[in-house]
């Protein structure tokens, strides 16, 4: 998902709110979710320093990519939040 599509989620996240039907994000639930982000990422950049196996290392490297993409979804939304 790029970051358009994500800034339209965002919008309709927005929408929702004004409506009653979704709950406020805070800074700090987002603050949460991205220090568990980098904690998983760490964690993956370890297992795949340990890899023996080409196979087992294209996987982790492929887990590691979709985690650093989440982190940089989250710090956008945290600075749309604040």
């Amino acid at each position: 998902m790029g970051l358009k599509k994500l800034a339209t989620k965002v919008k309709d996240y927005n929408a929702r709110l004004n409506s009653g039907k979704a709950s406020k994000i805070k800074p700090s639930h987002v603050e949460a979710v991205l220090q568990k982000l980098r904690a998983k990422s760490s964690e993956l950049e370890v297992e795949i320093a340990a890899a023996t196996s080409a196979d087992k290392k294209a996987r982790l490297e492929g887990k590691l990519g979709i985690a650093k993409t989440h982190i940089q979804r989250a710090e956008w939304l945290l600075e749309e939040l604040t």
